[in-house]
């Protein structure tokens, strides 16, 4: 009998790292019978959405299974200064436990392995390299996973080489930077805010990209049609083998871990009654939200367009480990009368399940805050985007979007918490623009749902790229 082959993945614990991980490893499972997968999750009690999509795959992929890393003290705050520096640190202190998980739970099960061999590779994400030297202890070939994008990448392969006083600081907005990713020269105040402010934030980015190339080879959620510029420009001399195996995605959204039927279907009923591609859908991610008063001129910009419109609004969250929540009272946080007025043009809700909006034939535009997942989500159906960036590396993803593909408008490019208000007449501008003035997006959006489509056919470029990753994995075993 052939024995299994392991491949072990550790995610950031963060919903849109997470996502994305496991949709790879269900990739590489549905490519090749000899594999399994384990995922190790390392617990934020402070996120139970975590545990909960866990669970969701658990009960569906029986190849697919998790270990729950032990508990471990969190940093104290003499030890970070940023969300950045909690992060890395808060992994860096599981390295122990990986190790152990490696040893005991996975090459030590005699169930799983004919031999103590059977480990293929650990795939580590993009603030996850503590876990390099583990598989270098135990021997194991260690793959980086980047679930961000190839110009990102390139982006983060530069950071270390550069002046840090050429890329801190958010005063000069007219200082430019040339990247080996980009085709067009960078304003710095695109550049995520990690990397402006400094400090042990921006050290441990350093430290992340410098460990990349230690790796196997690098997996990026990308394709070679979208983003071919970039991809070419990391294939280079020093950077481990690049597969762009995506779009990587989980087309079947949030709705069957974050189940609530009655919302969902009251949205669809609603999008079902409206025109094809007449709306335009409002929504800033898992952790994207807003100010009251932001959230007042968005309301304001999208009357004034006059466009159909589905809002997702969500309310700020309490303390920095929070997620943003629903409005208990949606009526409160939008400018009076509003709801009543737009009762026949619009429908403002919270959460809801985007891959499953953005599939529907009535939308149209997409306001986002331009996460790379919500991008491919936005692509695979053709849906063009307006970019309203907000946190991490946001402003290059939309700054690529705009400036070097092509397929998005601008509201902003560099808006970030606390970077002041977009007014009312740019919102409404934004909207314009998106739903009916630039058709060259809209058809190239279109262009790109045909060739997101195509990579993961075989043949695509995407399944080439995983067969070169799958045929090595199998090789070293």
């Amino acid at each position: 009998m052939t024995s299994k082959l392991q491949l072990i993945f550790i995610s950031t614990p963060l919903i849109g790292h997470l996502v994305p991980t496991v949709e790879f490893a269900r990739h590489l499972l549905h490519h090749h019978p000899r594999f399994s997968a384990t995922i190790l999750l390392i617990n934020m009690p402070e996120w139970p959405i975590l545990n909960t999509y866990a669970q969701s795959i658990s009960a569906t992929e029986k190849n697919i299974h998790f270990i729950q890393l032990p508990t471990v003290d969190p940093p104290t705050q003499d030890q970070f200064q940023s969300s950045m520096g909690y992060i890395s640190l808060l992994i860096h202190k599981h390295k122990s436990h990986v190790k152990h998980a490696v040893i005991s739970d996975l090459v030590g099960t005699e169930s799983a392995f004919e031999s103590p061999n059977g480990v293929a590779g650990l795939f580590v994400d993009m603030f996850c390299t503590s876990m390099i030297d583990v598989a270098n202890e135990l021997g194991i070939p260690c793959y980086l996973f980047f679930q961000s994008t190839a110009a990102f990448f390139g982006f983060m392969i530069d950071l270390p080489i550069l002046n840090p006083q050429l890329v801190t600081g958010f005063s000069d907005s007219n200082t430019e930077l040339s990247f080996r990713s980009f085709r067009n020269s960078v304003p710095r105040l695109v550049l995520p805010t990690t990397v402006l402010e400094g400090g042990d934030g921006c050290s441990w980015f350093v430290q992340h990209a410098k460990r990349y190339t230690e790796t196997k080879g690098i997996v990026v959620n990308t394709f070679k049609e979208l983003e071919s510029y970039a991809v070419n420009s990391i294939c280079t001399d020093g950077v481990p083998k690049v597969y762009p195996i995506g779009p990587v995605l989980d087309l079947n959204g949030s709705s069957h871990w974050q189940p609530d039927q009655a919302h969902v279907e009251t949205v669809i009923r609603w999008l079902e009654g409206q025109a094809t591609s007449s709306v335009v859908f409002l929504c800033f991610g898992s952790m994207g939200s807003l100010s009251g008063a932001q959230v007042k001129e968005i309301a304001v910009g999208l009357e004034r367009s006059g466009f159909r419109f589905l809002w997702s609004v969500r309310e700020p969250p309490k303390t920095k480990r929070d997620l943003p929540s629903d409005y208990v009272s949606l009526n409160d946080a939008l400018p009076n009368g509003f709801l009543e007025r737009t009762a026949e043009m619009g429908l403002v809700c919270g959460w809801v399940p985007q891959v499953t909006i953005l599939a529907h034939q009535a939308i149209g535009g997409f306001v986002s805050h331009c996460g790379w997942n919500s991008i491919l989500e936005s692509l695979w159906y053709g849906v063009p985007i307006a970019t309203w960036p907000i946190y991490a590396e946001q402003q290059l993803n939309a700054f690529e979007m705009v400036k070097e593909l092509r397929l998005a408008v601008e509201i902003r490019l560099d808006y970030r918490e606390g970077s002041g208000l977009v007014l009312a007449e740019e919102v409404e501008r934004g909207i314009k623009k998106l739903m009916e003035d630039d058709e060259e997006v809209r058809r190239k959006a279109k262009e790109m749902r045909d060739k997101s489509r195509m990579a993961l056919m075989e043949n695509g470029s995407s399944m080439v790229a995983l067969a070169s990753l799958v045929e090595e994995l199998l090789t070293v075993n």
